[in-house]
């Protein structure tokens, strides 16, 4: 009687709980999922303004113009954006990927089997799992024999 409906209620109560336990905990998991996208598309914004400093800086490198106090202001510039999850790619030799690299120029070569990158004109970067910019390069292309 009494016992049974007073157990009853009991359980459907706590299977209210529950539920509101397990909502509420997916709440928080989808709020924090949120803050956490709104962040990372922030940190990517502010990389991308730093792109063109970077590309300076590699430039500089590459001309042997990086000393002194440019160095290492130049240095710390790249690693605080490789702390910040920024990731440089392209690099001769790489096999041609479309999702990552922009050709800007192709040419035929007995040398290659697959298309490949050999000149990379313009550094690709990624954050986290996008590319930011995508590496600009030359291509070269597998002959094709006339059998």
């Amino acid at each position: 009687g009494d016992v049974d409906l007073l157990m009853r209620d009991l359980q459907e109560r706590t299977a209210d709980l529950q539920r509101l336990h397990a909502e509420y905990q997916n709440y928080r998991k989808r709020v924090e999922r949120d803050r956490e996208a709104v962040r990372d598309a922030a940190v990517a914004t502010a990389l991308v303004e730093l792109l063109p400093v970077l590309d300076d800086i590699g430039r500089a490198r590459e001309h042997d113009e990086l000393d002194g106090a440019f160095k290492v202001v130049g240095e710390a510039l790249e690693a605080a954006a490789t702390r910040l999850g920024l990731e440089g790619f392209g690099a001769p030799g790489e096999p041609f990927d479309p999702t990552v690299h922009e050709a800007i120029a192709q040419e035929s070569s007995p040398d290659v089997e697959t298309t490949t990158c050999i000149t990379v004109f313009q550094q690709g970067y990624r954050y986290k799992d996008r590319i930011v910019r995508p590496a600009r390069v030359v291509v070269a292309e597998p002959e094709t024999s006339a059998e």
